[in-house]
């Protein structure tokens, strides 16, 4: 049962190994096979271009690889082709600071947003970085247009907006010295006349420009003075018509490139998208002027516009919307507010006698705020927002884009960061913009895809390197022309299966093809590559990896060397199977500084008496009899060649159980003291020490847990042991029962 249990946690643990291998093993899964293939793949992936880098049996994909991988391979630095990313700012004019006192700017003069231009280039999956910074100049000139319903249920408004252009060009004073005021009206579609004979009132109209903006505010009030309020046939009203108009007439409204605003004044709801079918009109609305002497004339042949169509128009000219409304209709167009960005919703009174005040409380709301947009993205392309605002406040994700509280002078802060997940199609600059709402500000960004290699440029078409000329050598590689394969470009595509070329893929005439560890092409076995970028196949018939040597203390090659071919190579100072034997001979010297105390020990049946030391002068370790291995095996864990005759063969010692290693005796102690390591049967390891004390009693201080290799080799280590190989080699002590000229020997402690 502990058996299953074991080997049930540890496939769950190589599946969990592999999981976490793959995630991070992009550059080996991408199997690129140019280095401009590679470096698109993402930003951990490097490309080795020495020509001598490949071993027998590795595909040329194997160039590209993780840094360190890389590294570890032998790949030097200046060999490793790994471009990064970078920026350029062309246009870095600093935001303005006016001191009190100071004289007017001229609109053009004004500075708000910080950088105006730069370049990026953009290295697939390496995120470019920039800060932006935001201030709200003082001063700022505005533009204001007063949109007005004017169908009959908005007579008692009339009057009272009849003296909005003075009163609010006082109010306005406060905030900037630079303030123009236009108008506008607009009632419905002009299907037919609505009005009664005894009602003073115009045929209806969908939209006209009466006032261009201006900054004298008595021409306002005069000329809202002489118009007369107009019918219409349903509840809801035209406005959207005139509010694609007042947006996209820039020249007809007189719009300067200034904060503009849009007050739209009505007692009712809106027509939109598709309502224009009652009246027999079809066609989208165009989102263009139709202006003629003022008037909207093509009301009866386009539809009304969508709410998504306005907030482009709106946001394409920088307009903030401020609906003032009657409380009524409030929840309709707090709705539309949520879905226009930087808009604000007011109560208008009965009478819109406190309309002033609801635009001043609308614009200080909205230039509070600052939101940053962003034009269309290329395709693979992403940006992500990170604001700094005033008193710490910060904010990420949609979040990111804003920040609010703002006065004027106020400086705030963005961090804007643009990833490339892979090149465009055609591969080509690409341009976009980023601007704060309502601002006719921008930030015009250019980025650059970085699609290849510097070595690319370098590359010799048509080489001989790649088999007379069937490729492009380039960054140590071929690049093979199309219906070429092979690491030369040697073959062509119809040739890679033939059973002629699979045969000299076969170990010894065998039937296995490149060892089952690879594919055959073109003659030649390309070895398969592991989820673990750290673990490759190789040989010329894959029959090699770096992967399956000894392990020891769960560690391959015991953390002491390096697995080639499935043999151990160890560092200096170590050796052994799994490098888990050390050559320094410190730990071994006795007080009287002789190597395990110079103690003798019976080496064969002929009682031949020779120096501990010089039996294993190569290891420079006390090592331990085997029968105490065997005896220790029993008594500890019930296993062993000895477990049926334990306790008649094994009761010469006393056995003492300590949890693990550290609670083993150490040196140093009276007298002398062997520390043991053994593997057994299942190639488990276990360790204990063996000491005869001062009162010559033997003493055996065994960790009573069983040390058992654990990972993705313990699969084939079970699958081994049938096979007469690892598992069936001796225990560590095993080195001792060697001499060529003697019989198994038999090894007993010399008292």
């Amino acid at each position: 049962m502990d058996l299953k249990l074991l080997l049930i946690s540890t496939v769950l643990g190589v599946i969990c190994y592999s999981s976490a291998q793959q995630e991070r093993n992009e550059c080996i899964k991408a199997n690129a096979k140019s280095c401009g293939e590679c470096i698109q793949v993402g930003v951990k992936c490097g490309w080795c271009m020495d020509p001598e880098f490949l071993k027998q049996g590795e595909a040329t994909s194997t160039r590209c690889d993780e840094l360190e991988s890389l590294r570890k391979r032998g790949c030097s630095s200046a060999m490793v082709e790994n471009p990064r990313g970078s920026q350029l700012v062309l246009k870095d004019k600093a935001v303005t600071n006016r001191n009190q006192g100071e004289g007017k700017l001229r609109p053009e003069d004004i500075t708000q947003i910080q950088p105006q231009k730069l370049t990026l280039s953009l290295r697939s999956g390496e995120p470019q970085s920039f800060n932006l910074k935001f201030k709200l100049a003082e001063d700022y000139p505005i533009d204001l247009y007063y949109l007005m319903d004017l169908s009959y249920s908005m007579k008692d408004h009339l009057e009272n907006v009849k003296n909005l252009g003075t009163q609010l060009m006082l109010e306005m004073s406060k905030i900037t010295s630079d303030f123009r005021i236009g108008f506008g009206s607009f009632v419905e579609k002009k299907l037919r006349n609505p009005c009664t004979g005894d009602q003073n009132c115009t045929s209806p109209f969908s939209y006209k420009n009466l006032l261009t903006l201006t900054r004298n505010g008595q021409e306002f009030n005069t000329l809202v003075g002489q118009q007369q309020i107009s019918g219409n046939l349903d509840s809801p009203e035209g406005g959207f018509d005139a509010i694609m108009q007042v947006a996209v007439c820039g020249e007809h409204i007189g719009w300067r490139n200034v904060t503009r605003l849009l007050v739209f004044s009505t007692d009712a709801g809106f027509h939109f998208a598709g309502d224009g079918k009652l009246g027999g009109i079809v066609l989208p609305n165009d989102g263009k002027c139709h202006l003629e002497n003022n008037m909207y004339t093509m009301s009866h042949y386009y539809d009304y516009p969508s709410i998504a169509h306005l907030v482009q128009k709106l946001s394409d000219n920088n307009i903030q919307t401020i609906f003032a409304i009657t409380e009524e209709f409030q929840p309709v167009y707090m709705e539309l507010k949520n879905l226009i960005p930087k808009s604000a919703v007011g109560t208008l009174s009965a009478n819109s006698s406190n309309v002033i005040n609801l635009i001043i409380d609308a614009y200080n709301s909205l230039s509070s705020e600052v939101i940053l947009e962003n034009s269309k993205l290329p395709e693979g392309v992403t940006i992500m927002y990170q604001s700094r605002c005033k008193n710490g406040v910060t904010g990420e994700g949609e979040m990111g884009r804003k920040c609010s509280n703002i006065s004027i002078g106020d400086e705030v802060f963005f961090i804007i960061s643009i990833t490339a997940k892979q090149c465009p199609k055609m591969g080509k600059p690409e341009t976009i913009k980023i601007k704060p709402l309502g601002f006719n500000e921008e930030v015009e960004i250019t980025l650059n895809f970085i699609c290849e290699c510097d070595c690319h440029k370098h590359g010799i078409e048509n080489s001989e390197i790649c088999h007379n000329g069937n490729g492009t050598y380039e960054c140590g590689a071929c690049r093979c022309n199309e219906g070429r394969i092979g690491r030369q470009c040697e073959c062509s595509t119809n040739e890679v299966t033939s059973e002629d070329l699979d045969k000299s893929c076969r170990k010894d005439n065998g039937t296995d093809i490149c060892s089952n560890n690879g594919d055959c092409v073109c003659g030649t076995c390309e070895c398969k590559k592991r989820e673990n970028p750290e673990e490759r196949y190789s040989g010329k018939f894959c029959e090699c990896d770096n992967f399956n040597c000894d392990r020891s203390n769960n560690k391959l090659c015991g953390g002491h060397g390096h697995c080639e071919c499935r043999v151990c190579i160890c560092d200096a100072n170590w050796t052994g199977s799994a490098c888990d034997c050390s050559l320094d001979t410190t730990t071994c010297l006795a007080s009287n500084k002789q190597i395990c105390n110079g103690l003798l020990f019976f080496v064969n049946h002929n009682a031949k008496c020779m120096l501990w030391s010089q039996v294993l002068s190569v290891h420079f370790t006390c090592q331990c009899p085997v029968f105490h291995r065997e005896c220790v095996q029993c008594r500890a864990f019930g296993t062993g060649e000895k477990k049926d005759t334990c306790e008649r063969d094994c009761s010469y010692f006393n056995l003492i159980k300590v949890k693990d290693r550290g609670k083993l005796p150490q040196p140093g102690q009276a007298f002398p003291l062997m520390h043991c390591k053994e593997r057994d049967a299942n190639d488990c390891w276990f360790y204990y020490t063996y000491a005869v004390n001062n009162k010559t009693e033997k003493e055996v201080h065994v960790v009573e847990t069983l040390d058992c290799p654990a990972g993705p080799d313990i699969i084939p280590t079970v699958g081994w042991r049938g096979g007469g190989h690892r598992a069936d080699r001796p225990g560590f002590a095993s080195h001792l029962e060697a001499a060529d000229d003697h019989p198994r020997q038999e090894r007993v402690r010399q008292v």
